[in-house]
């Protein structure tokens, strides 16, 4: 092989190796750059959340669990499941039970509880429709035929620290 049919791939290297090399260094620079600017920005945005505390109220025992769901989609409440962005805790029950969100992000949210006192995971009912086990909801929303809608338990959350009293009711 002629090295003369190479030279014209090879000599547009080596010409212009200078060029290229200062091209490479400007690429990292800027790539480098840009993941400290990125990691910056984590770090900020992950700075900009708050803590919602919430005090439940007349549980009417101190069997199973409290399981407490907070989202910002009016379309799962009061489920919540499925729901990627929403925010769950469990916490064993006792006469007056605190639990608390850590950074929640902010915007328009809703709280639904459950005294789950068997433990199982779900709302037990009677007669088809009617809960056995207590429930609540935020800005303590009340229950007429069903659960509230979103716009009634919604509240705003914002970059400050803030607490509700739910209390807890039972129907049995």
């Amino acid at each position: 092989m002629q090295l003369r049919t190479v030279f014209p791939v090879l000599g547009q290297t080596l010409r212009n190796r200078s060029r290229n090399i200062g091209r490479l260094c400007a690429v990292g620079l800027l790539a480098s750059s840009a993941l400290f600017t990125g990691s910056a920005t984590l770090a900020q945005a992950g700075a900009k959340t708050s803590t919602v505390k919430v005090t439940v109220t007349n549980l009417r025992n101190t069997k199973g669990v409290v399981r407490a769901c907070m989202t910002t989609n009016p379309k799962l409440f009061p489920r919540c499941r499925g729901e990627a962005k929403a925010y769950s805790v469990t916490v064993p029950a006792a006469n007056t039970v605190s639990l608390t969100f850590k950074n929640v992000k902010p915007g328009r949210y809703a709280i639904a509880l459950l005294h789950d006192e068997n433990n199982n995971g779900k709302a037990d009912r009677a007669l088809m429709m009617m809960p056995k086990e207590g429930y609540g909801f935020s800005c303590d929303a009340k229950v007429r035929m069903g659960p509230p809608k979103f716009k009634s338990a919604a509240f705003d959350v914002t970059l400050k620290d803030q607490s509700q009293t739910i209390k807890m009711r039972y129907m049995l």
